[in-house]
């Protein structure tokens, strides 16, 4: 089970830092001109801000983990990546594209597996 959470992890940190990385630092023309149409929708402030917190959720799901410190940011981090993966079904579905909600519907259960398996290995803290 170990193996399977840090593969999955490594795929998702890598797939949120490569996408959240080129919607970041383009523009959002070009994100619209790349396939990311979701982008006609928003003003590029907050393509900006979803794009930075891909970018930074994507690094905290690996880094953490990797320097041995920090477990609980891995798995918030997790968390995280699933809620922004809700926003974009929400939006792919009501923008009728559902190839891509199908697509983010993947990275959601990837994202709530990392956290789930996570939250299961912490260390227990007891209350008294």
């Amino acid at each position: 089970m170990t193996i399977a959470v840090w593969i999955v992890q490594g795929l998702l940190g890598l797939i949120f830092v490569i996408t959240g990385s080129f919607k970041f630092f383009q523009t959002k023309e070009k994100v619209i001109a790349g396939g990311g149409t979701w982008a006609e929708d928003f003003k590029p402030g907050i393509i900006k801000l979803i794009a930075g917190a891909e970018l930074i959720s994507g690094i905290a799901v690996i880094v953490p983990r990797l320097l041995g410190h920090g477990h609980y940011l891995t798995f918030i981090s997790a968390a995280c990546i699933a809620i922004i993966m809700a926003g974009a079904i929400y939006t792919h579905i009501r923008r009728r594209e559902f190839k891509h909600a199908i697509i983010n519907s993947v990275f959601l259960l990837m994202a709530l597996f990392v956290a789930y398996a996570g939250w299961q290995n912490l260390p227990k803290i007891s209350n008294f």
